[in-house]
């Protein structure tokens, strides 16, 4: 197998506009978008609700963890009603389409673990295996 002359380029972690019929040139990535359009993972990366911290904070004050099923609950108000949501370790496996069985750690390619730091602006050694927070360039 042949490594790859992979450039970490500054733009390769730019929005961009997905839709076709504004940007003729993604006619021919076509197969891609549509594969896009039906998994979560863009639906959860192109979602535009605001998700405020007095959500985030109200969603855990209300929380509990049920042991025996393994699940958090929390009851939130959507709509002026109060529902439960029920979060799993199954739903988030299904939302990140974790590619792994349920019961072995994921692990990530080191390959791009480390592409990942390098555009995150991480300047300390990449061969280890903790990485510090004091290494990443401040903007």
């Amino acid at each position: 197998m042949q490594g790859s002359n992979v450039i970490f380029d500054p733009l390769q972690n730019s929005c961009c506009d997905l839709d076709v019929e504004k940007n003729t040139e993604l006619e021919k990535f076509s197969n891609v978008l549509e594969f896009m359009g039906r998994i979560l993972v863009q639906q959860a990366l192109t979602d535009q609700r605001p998700v405020y911290k007095s959500h985030i904070k109200r969603f855990w004050k209300h929380s509990t963890y049920d042991e025996a099923n393994k699940v958090i609950k929390s009851k939130v108000k959507v709509q002026n009603e109060k529902k439960e949501i029920i979060v799993t370790e199954a739903l988030i496996r299904e939302v990140v389409n974790f590619p792994d069985e349920a019961d072995l750690p994921t692990r990530f390619p080191e390959r791009m673990v480390k592409g990942c730091m390098l555009r995150m602006g991480y300047s300390g050694a990449l061969n280890i295996r903790n990485y510090l927070k004091s290494k990443f360039q401040k903007h």
